[in-house]
């Protein structure tokens, strides 16, 4: 598959033009990738009005995902998401008018990304959130979302919503019946939008599993989280359904949540990644997947408790293999092994085709010299929906202060208390921070707040 944005680029360097052009490195410089970081020369086309070489890439983006359209960002799942509200709630003003302007409302799920809390912030919207239906399925990182319940709040909200926000997979890889909610959202006559920062793969398995085969509408991915992509690349992707209506607005939208000067290098990591996927990355992901299966059997054969579904993550139940999650964690980082995230309760690996045998040896041999301990009898403390006090916007834009978390307690969140990862909030801005509330921050290694002063 043709590369156009890597192609100018290395024929740019091999020029050896004199950069009277940012950036001020002017091509040389320690990292040894200065000479190909460059700016918006003549025929590097433009992030936001592109129409050469980003655009050709894109479309092969787009024919190698199966979408109406996709676009980049180098910034990214979290500037994806900002648009897609934004689309969403073009959508919504275009169908509604003036009728609903005081009711723009997203349902979402409450393990959400901070990235969705700010652009509710920026864009004015109110949340209507989907809790887990179970207390007992309460954790920071998941939110299980059936049929039923998100029939049953869309119902209770009585008039129209701009979307349905939902993350899937999440960070423990739990995944979410995409399929059978997309319907759901459907028959409301709203949108479905989903975080698939960690999915980005998923249209390559077989059956194809990517939210966007299953029935959202618009979808983002953090390419660099699952593909041999640079930090901060990932797709914004909408379904040929919505593409006509809302592929004019994208760039514009892109360019109110990001910089006007993306990185090239970025760009040209996501260029590369289409021939990557273009040739012979189902078979490697299959592999990939088939390896990680045996992975998982020599665990549970060895007395690990492992949780999700999501192929290319491997999550410890560490606590029901009595280890906090974060004291595993360290004991792993003495023998060689660094996880990807670790709390009270699990441990997350994430691999994919890029890892050699060795590192699933090396994980195993780790493991194996830890012995499965007595479960730790405890979870995340219980935990009831805090009482809103201000729109998530009105608590963002007040003057805070910070405080401890327990001199916090009665206090109305500002800026949320996130830690990153898995940038999850525990209270929303604008919600009371109650007793039960405060004990969960601190299971979450949560000391400090900012309140509204």
């Amino acid at each position: 598959m043709e590369t156009p944005v890597y192609d100018f680029v290395q024929a740019y360097a091999a020029a050896g033009n004199v950069r009277l052009h940012m950036p001020g490195h002017k091509g040389k410089g320690s990292l040894g990738v200065e000479a190909f970081d460059i700016t918006e020369v003549f025929g590097a086309d433009s992030l936001y009005e592109a129409g050469g070489i980003i655009e050709k890439s894109e479309q092969n983006a787009s024919f190698l995902f199966g979408s109406g359209n996709t676009f980049y960002s180098a910034e990214g799942s979290s500037q994806c998401v900002k648009t897609m509200l934004f689309l969403a709630l073009m959508r919504f003003k275009e169908l509604h008018g003036e009728n609903f302007k005081e009711r723009k409302v997203v349902v979402a799920a409450r393990n959400a990304h901070k990235s969705f809390l700010a652009a509710v912030a920026l864009l004015g919207l109110d949340v209507v959130w989907l809790w887990p239906e179970e207390q007992e399925d309460y954790h920071l990182c998941c939110c299980p979302v059936s049929e039923e319940g998100l029939f049953a709040t869309l119902k209770k909200v009585g008039f129209p919503v701009v979307a349905v926000f939902l993350t899937s997979p999440d960070y423990l890889g739990g995944l979410l019946d995409i399929h059978v909610l997309s319907q759901v959202a459907h028959r409301f006559g709203t949108l479905l939008l989903v975080d698939n920062a960690h999915g980005a793969y998923q249209h390559f398995l077989e059956p194809a599993a990517h939210p966007l085969d299953l029935g959202a509408d618009l979808c983002c991915d953090s390419a660099h989280k699952t593909l041999p992509v640079l930090t901060g690349g990932a797709y914004l992707h909408l379904a040929g359904s919505v593409a006509k209506t809302m592929a004019p607005y994208v760039r514009q939208a892109l360019s109110m949540f990001g910089s006007t000067s993306p990185s090239y290098l970025i760009l040209q990591s996501l260029d590369l990644a289409n021939r990557y996927l273009a040739n012979g990355y189902e078979k490697r992901l299959a592999q990939c997947v088939g390896r990680l299966d045996e992975l998982r059997g020599e665990l549970l054969f060895h007395g690990w408790v492992l949780y999700g579904k999501e192929p290319l993550k491997i999550t410890v139940a560490a606590a029901k293999c009595g280890y906090d999650g974060r004291e595993m964690a360290s004991l792993l980082r003495a023998g060689g092994v660094e996880c990807e995230y670790a709390d009270p309760d699990f441990v997350v690996f994430m691999f994919t085709p890029e890892n050699e045998e060795e590192d699933y040896r090396k994980l195993l041999a780790c493991i194996k010299k830890l012995a499965v301990r007595k479960e730790l009898c405890r979870r995340p403390p219980a935990f009831l929906p805090p009482r809103r006090v201000l729109s998530v916007r009105e608590a963002v834009f007040s003057p805070y202060e910070l405080l401890p978390v327990r001199e916090a307690v009665g206090r109305i969140m500002g800026p949320a208390a996130v830690s990153c990862p898995p940038a999850v909030a525990v209270v929303v801005s604008g919600e009371e921070i109650g007793e039960d509330a405060a004990e969960v921050l601190f299971y979450y290694g949560m000391d400090r707040v900012a309140v509204v002063r």
